[in-house]
């Protein structure tokens, strides 16, 4: 088999020859690029350098207070909606509009509950990352984190 040279290299190969690949680690770039950076720029950082006491505690009892209150009437309409139907069906069977097989209710809700709880043991790794998670940020943001929690229980009364 015989090569064939042309020669001097043309500027495609010149270009070739010259090119450097940097590798990037990604873990420790995420590390230093933290996502609120990306979003707010690079003076952003956690909550407690940029604002004072009083200002984390009025967004922390707003933001609480918000999600206390729609916390309490979305789970008055869902109490409401799930008891009323128990309430008819209760009734429907009574009158004898329906039959309901309550062992097959039960031996399925048994079912039920063996597959959630096979579920949640696989589930475990990434809820206790979560709660690790949450647990930081709270440390991080104490003052935001009460104002909230006393605003959704503010929020809950109301």
């Amino acid at each position: 088999m015989a090569t064939v040279d042309h020669g001097e290299a043309g500027p495609e190969d010149a270009e070739s020859e010259d090119e450097v690949y940097e590798v990037v680690d990604l873990t420790e770039y995420a590390r230093r690029h933290q996502w609120w950076s990306r979003v707010f720029g690079n003076n952003s950082g956690p909550i407690a350098e940029k604002y004072s006491v009083a200002t984390q505690l009025m967004m922390g009892g707003v933001t609480g207070w918000c999600a206390g209150y729609l916390f309490q009437r979305v789970g008055k309409i869902a109490a409401t909606a799930v008891g009323g139907g128990f309430l008819l069906l209760q009734i429907a069977n009574h009158s004898g509009y329906v039959k309901v097989d309550w062992k097959k209710v039960e031996k399925d809700v048994n079912k039920a509950k063996r597959h959630l709880k096979k579920k949640a043991n696989k589930a475990a790794p990434e809820i206790n990352t979560f709660i690790e998670e949450a647990t930081d940020f709270i440390k991080r943001n104490i003052v935001l984190s009460s104002g909230f929690v006393g605003g959704f229980f503010l929020g809950l009364a109301s």
